[in-house]
Parts: structure tokens; sequence; C-alpha cells
């Protein structure tokens, strides 16, 4: 009960510091705005991108490898004029690693041409990304259909001509929603659609279904040169469920040492690229960000605090003698500390919420400009109370204090 009582006299009295003196105290509490305004911010948007990006990454498929010519992520000094050196993904190792892996739960020989024209009737899409994929393309990679289906093993092995489109592709040349069954062009090719993706939408990575076109790796060969770099060829390796990615890693790894003759200490002539490690250089740059706004909103919560405690100071001097009344009345010191640490925490916090609900209304204007999924989870809300709360003990703990130690008599004195 008596807690309670001294926080509802702080909260009166910090109501009655903001009633009296507006202009002083809203200016005071402008620094733990801003800061709380700031550090929450960065956090948010952190947090956003993350999940965005994270998103992203998801769609390569958790648990699969790809083995590529070039790493994802480059090394300090990338060492380029290296890995041009290097070939590219082939058939032949696609089918050694498929031959001789325990670990793989599906393998998959991937290919990319971008920007062509797909054509139906009169109508045509400019831009498209056509993949041509071996028939395990979709236990490796992640992704829905809207309608049809996926290619089956004898339309895969035969080279069928085949497809199948992202859902831009299918609004685009099908505006009635009819194109399973109908004949495309794509590479002066006619195919037939057998599935639709469901809509992805862009991502921040541009990794996305909704232009793309997908034939089987066979149909392509009679077409194409599929193992021509300009396709950016990769073989892709999904592990068993029970298994870590490590150990998929390492036995990929020893594979194509083995495929390609290379000799023990002698350096891998391929990359072994993994969704991990996007997530893993992500966390690290927006660990430095989340850093960087710390520091930045610090400085403003510092102000803040000094602006709070100049606050406190004068209240404490404007209330002597009511403090001399209250000692003198039998309050004990705590009681007198704790009423003005307590108003002190309560200013901070109000200047802590309007920054919060600042950021949150920030939301609603880069949810209405951009497509991206905003978060401002509760996490990031207590984060800045406790940050409040904490400059405000900060703050008000050497003006209450003080207050706490006056004595009675002399502070009643006090004009």
């Amino acid at each position: 009960m008596i807690i309670l009582k001294l926080i509802r006299e702080s909260f009166l009295f910090a109501y009655d510091a903001l009633r009296q003196n507006k202009l002083r105290t809203m200016l005071s509490l402008l620094g733990v705005t801003i800061g709380i305004f700031t550090i929450i911010a960065v956090y948010s948007a952190v947090d956003t991108l993350r999940n965005n990006l994270q998103a992203s990454v998801n769609k390569l498929g958790n648990n699969s490898i790809y083995i590529e010519k070039w790493p994802w992520v480059g090394e300090e000094n990338f060492p380029w004029w290296k890995y041009m050196q290097r070939p590219v993904a082939k058939l032949r190792d696609y089918e050694q690693v498929r031959r001789r892996s325990q670990t793989a739960k599906a393998i998959s020989y991937d290919i990319s041409i971008d920007n062509r024209t797909v054509k139906y009737g009169s109508n045509t899409v400019d831009g498209a990304q056509i993949g041509a994929v071996s028939f395990e393309h979709d236990k490796v990679i992640n992704f829905d259909f809207k309608d049809g289906r996926y290619f089956t093993e004898i339309e895969a092995r035969t080279g069928a001509p085949i497809t199948l489109i992202g859902y831009d592709i299918a609004e685009n040349l099908f505006p009635a929603g009819d194109a399973v069954g109908k004949q495309i062009k794509i590479m002066g090719r006619k195919v037939t659609v057998i599935g639709v993706f469901t809509k992805q939408g862009d991502d921040m990575l541009g990794i996305s279904t909704d232009k793309q076109v997908l034939v089987p790796l066979n149909f392509a060969k009679n077409v194409i040169d599929v193992e021509n770099e300009k396709y950016q060829p990769s073989i892709v390796v999904r592990g068993l469920d029970n298994l870590s990615e490590d150990e998929v890693e390492s036995e990929i790894r020893g594979i194509m040492r083995s495929v390609r003759s290379i000799r023990p200490g002698a350096e891998d002539n391929f990359a072994l690229n993994k969704s991990s490690v996007i997530t893993n250089q992500l966390d690290s740059l927006f660990g430095i960000v989340n850093k960087g706004g710390f520091i930045i909103g610090l400085f403003s919560l510092l102000v803040g605090g000094f602006g709070v405690a100049n606050i406190m100071f004068v209240s404490v001097r404007e209330r002597t003698n009511i403090i001399g009344i209250q000692k003198s009345l039998g309050a004990k010191n705590y009681f007198i500390l704790l009423q003005f640490l307590i108003e002190s925490m309560i200013l901070c916090l109000i200047g802590g919420l309007i920054g919060i609900g600042l950021v949150y209304l920030g939301t609603f204007g880069v949810k209405a400009a951009t497509d991206l999924q905003i978060i401002l989870d509760i996490d990031n809300i207590i984060t800045g109370v406790s940050y409040s709360l904490t400059i405000g003990i900060i703050a008000g703990i050497i003006p209450a204090y003080g207050a706490s130690r006056m004595d009675p008599v002399e502070a009643i004195r006090t004009n």
C-alpha cells in the first residue's frame, strides 16, 4: 500500500510539473523522446530487414548446399582471379554426386536463363527468367502451386515440352486464369503449361517465382548448351532431415574433390554455398547497425537525462518546505528518496512512450509506401520502456538522495 501511495503521489507530482512548466518539461523530455525513438526505430528497422531478408533466404531451401563456381560471400581480399579459373558445375559432377552421396535427400542440376520473352497468341511478357532443372528440383527449393502440378520423372527424363510458370507470367499471358493446358512459346519452342506457381511477391534479394518459367533440363539440352557458364549452372543438394548441414557439406566436399581429382592439401576448385552463410553475414551486419543506432540514441538519452535531472533539482528546491513538513511528521528518508526517484522515472517513461508512439505511427507510413512487413515487436517496446526507466533512475537518484538527506528544520525555514 505504501508503494502504491508513493507511485500515486509521484505521478501527481510529475503531472503537476508537466502542467505548471509545460515548455520546460517537454524540452527536457525531448532528449529522452529522441533517444528512445532513435534506438527503437533502428531496432525495428533491423528486425524488419532481417525478417524480410530471411524470408528470401528461406526460399533457397533449408539444409540445401549449392555446388557452384563462385562463392556467395567473398573473403576479405576477394581472389576473383582464382575463382575465374574454376570450372563450372558439370553434368558429370551432378551424376557422380547423385550416384555417390549417402547424405542427400534430393539433388538437382539447375541453370538460369535471364531476360527472355514468353509469348501466347498476341500476349507477350518480356524479362522472364527461364530455369532449366532436373527432376528433383521441387525437393531442394521451396515453392507452392496455385494451379497444376510438377513434372513427373518420365517427363523430366524424356525432356517433354512442358513448363511451369510464375504467377505474374500467368496473369499477363492468361488474364482469364486458364493457363494450365495452354501452349506458350519460349526459346523458339512451343511448350505446354502444366502448373502455375503461387504468388510470392517481390522480396529484397529478388528471389521469386512470379516471373519464372521452369522447363525440364533435358528439354533445354536440345536447345542450348546447359553447361555454358553464362547460364550459371549449379548443383543443389538437399540433405537428409536427420543430418546436420555440416555433415552433408563434409560428404559433398569429399565427393567433389574425388570427382575432380584434387590432390590432398590442394584448394577446392568449387564453392559450396548455403543459406546459413548469408544468414550469418546478415546477423553480423545488423549487429553493427544495432550498435550504431544504440550509440546515436545513447547520446540523445544522456542529453535527455541531464534535462530530467535539472527538472528534478528544480522540483526539489520548489518543494523544500513540503519535504521539511513530511520529515517532521515522521516521513523516512527512503520515502522522500522514492518519491522523487519515482517522479523522475515517470517523467522519463512519458518521454520514452512518446518516442515509441512515434515509431509506431511511423510504421503505418512505411507500410503505406512499401510492401515491407514492418516489425515492432513486444521485445523492442520492453527495451524502450527499460531504457526510459533506467535513464529515470540515473537522472533522479542524485536529486532524490539530496532531498532525502535534508534537515527537516532547515527545510521548513527555507523560503
